[in-house]
């Protein structure tokens, strides 16, 4: 689908920095960074400026505060038209690490919350915009969001703030097709001067399928992978979606090398994508972090895969 104002984002390294605690090689995000530059993809997220007063340097790894230094060695010296764009979480970053904007390398900033916390993103994409930065606002969870709870805050982002996009978040894999309609007509009923994104995770295989819903239902602003690589069972894969759209501003070929040269490789060390207790998880709408334990269990001992009782755990703890 060739569609010239859709904008295409990569978020392979701070999705993906989820699985392993953000400690990518220096090498292995500079090579994804060129590769998708050469691309055409629109944004790079190179991972999250969250606070160290939240995460402890010495467990996590640097892409998941993105200081300026760090990021100017994964991008100096190669010539793109794409932005450069960081993450950081409403209730686990500080506004005052957000440098003037001519002081970084960075473009974007976009803002990740919950609906419980939308005071917190609004100061922080405010004070982003305030620095010179683009900002938008991503509500996570939002399977989980009360109805009412979420008309209020896209309001508050619509009436507060000039951010430029406001994302649908499936964190729990758990939407279908008629979820994404519903939500989309909402968001567009209710921001009236922003646009809209999405940001798929794949627990029962929809993430695509449910990207490209989006899309027939005019969202612009589309987040992907390398090879869905990102929390649980990943997300949308960043080559098939380059793949549907079809602009001949894009280049498959870069991705597919980096995705041969560093990405599968990477499956030796840490394990996403399709697996039973991810769909377990999106089946019952909930956070995949138990399901995350019990894959990490069974890499040292297979038989302690016991699905059903896993299955019946969990769907004894939540409403189906």
């Amino acid at each position: 689908m060739y569609r010239p104002e859709i904008k295409v984002v990569d978020c392979t390294v701070r999705d993906g920095g989820l699985m392993n605690d953000s400690k990518f090689p220096l090498e292995t995000v500079q090579a994804i960074y060129r590769a998708v530059c050469a691309s055409g993809v629109d944004i790079i997220e190179l991972g999250y400026r969250n606070s160290k007063k939240h995460f402890d340097p010495e467990k996590f790894g640097a892409w998941r505060f993105c200081d300026e230094d760090m990021l100017r060695k994964a991008t100096d010296g190669i010539e793109s038209a794409a932005k450069l764009a960081v993450m950081m979480d409403a209730h686990k970053a500080e506004a005052e690490d957000i440098l003037p904007r001519e002081e970084s390398v960075v473009d974007i900033i976009r803002v990740a919350t919950y609906v419980k916390d939308i005071d917190k993103a609004i100061y922080i994409a405010n004070n982003a915009i305030e620095k010179g930065y683009d900002a938008a606002i991503n509500i996570m969870a939002v399977s989980h969001a009360i109805e009412r709870e979420l008309d209020e805050a896209l309001q508050q982002i619509e009436e507060e703030t000039k951010t430029f996009a406001v994302y649908i978040v499936d964190s729990f894999g758990a939407l279908y097709s008629e979820d994404i309609d519903y939500l989309v007509n909402k968001y567009q009923r209710f921001l009236k001067t922003k646009e809209v994104g999405i940001h798929c995770h794949n627990h029962q295989q929809l993430a695509y399928a449910n990207t490209i819903e989006a899309i027939i239902k005019n969202v612009n602003y589309l987040d992907g992978t390398l090879y869905g690589l990102g929390r649980a069972a990943g997300n949308c894969p960043l080559e098939l979606l380059v793949g549907f759209l079809k602009n001949p501003k894009f280049d498959i070929k870069p991705i597919l090398d980096v995705i041969g040269k560093y990405i599968i490789p990477m499956q030796k060390d840490i394990f996403w994508g399709y697996s039973i207790p991810y769909m377990i998880s999106g089946v019952l709408n909930v956070h995949p972090l138990e399901g995350m334990e019990m894959m990490s269990l069974a890499e040292h001992d297979p038989r302690k895969f016991d699905y059903a009782g896993f299955y019946e755990r969990l769907s004894s703890e939540v409403e189906i």
